[in-house]
């Protein structure tokens, strides 16, 4: 199975509730390669406590300290991320699912994006949109960018409960739903484990 890349149509959308739903509905491992800002912990330890079984969290390849687009946080250090050391530092273990930072432009240095990272890691993109105001024109917008870069993309997890524009966005992006997630105040372990569960078969078609 080809690395699974969760990203979403902007930043707070529940793309790290997603990914913890997934890596526990494969049977998998999880691997953000770039976290930017830590102070109230990291996405892999929020993942971590919330997964079945224990050590299915690899490293981040970069923790920066700053919360912000990770080549302003890297360069505030004095580092450079490149998408080909990024893939050269790809875990092993499979089934792997990579979280991204951000959407799919955000940017990784001066020239290179989490989408082309996506598309040097041959990854299968799992696309995340909270059902908010304004949350359809992200959508498309992030499945357009999806057909220029040329990624494959299996479908949408829509989270929350605000409005009903699932199946506008499905209709409109030509991507299907893969799920919808309930809105949960405090999601827990129980919660990601049977979200899991009505994600698995279609997760499976994807082997």
């Amino acid at each position: 199975m080809q690395p699974l890349f969760i990203t979403g149509i902007g930043t707070g959308v529940g793309k790290t509730l997603v990914s913890a739903i997934v890596t526990e509905a494969v049977g998998g491992w999880y691997w953000k390669p770039v976290q930017a800002g830590f102070d109230e912990g990291t996405d892999a330890e929020w993942v971590g406590a919330r997964l079945s079984g224990p050590g299915r969290v690899l490293p981040e390849a970069y923790r920066l300290q700053l919360p912000a687009s990770p080549h302003i946080a890297a360069r505030k250090e004095g580092l450079q991320i490149r998408v080909e050391e990024l893939v050269a530092r790809l875990p092993a273990p499979r089934p792997l699912v990579v979280e991204g930072a951000g959407g799919l432009l955000v940017p990784l240095n001066d020239g290179q994006f989490m989408a082309d990272l996506a598309l040097a890691l041959d990854a299968t993109v799992i696309l995340v949109s909270r059902n908010y105001l304004g949350s359809i024109n992200h959508s498309l917008l992030t499945a357009e960018v999806c057909r220029m870069r040329g990624l494959r993309v299996a479908g949408w997890v829509f989270n929350d409960q605000y409005g009903d524009y699932e199946e506008e966005i499905v209709r409109w992006s030509g991507y299907p739903r893969l799920g919808s997630v309930p809105f949960r105040e405090s999601p827990d372990r129980e919660f990601v484990a049977g979200q899991a569960r009505a994600l698995q078969p279609v997760l499976r078609r994807l082997e």
